[in-house]
């Protein structure tokens, strides 16, 4: 199976970033639940490991909360080893977003 690593650099500290990427997790769950199946998703500490299949197809991976970066890795299926630059460009902008500090928020 194909690799994909996307590094997303963030300024908000080890629990915000879990916050945040806990409820966009969930969000999109939800969202996309009629194409997902067999969704597993176990967080320890700031990290969380996931498995599910989409299209009939398994994706796994983690992605890790580091104090100024998240690293999110996953497994591809071979099906779609042609998009893996447009999936890692689109994961890289969804993470970008969910860890953006809101304009006018305090910085310290």
């Amino acid at each position: 199976m194909p690799k994909l690593s996307v590094d997303v650099s963030h300024a908000l500290g080890l629990d915000e970033a879990a916050r945040r990427l806990k409820e966009r997790l969930a969000a999109a769950r939800a969202e996309h639940q009629d194409r997902l199946s067999d969704f597993h998703e176990e967080w320890r500490d700031h990290t969380v490991s996931f498995a599910f299949r989409a299209m009939g197809l398994a994706l796994s991976g983690s992605v890790a909360v580091e104090q100024e970066k998240v690293r999110l890795e996953a497994n591809l299926p071979l099906a779609v080893t042609m998009f893996k630059g447009t999936i890692e460009k689109r994961l890289r902008e969804e993470v970008a977003k969910v860890l953006a500090v809101s304009p006018g928020a305090a910085t310290g």
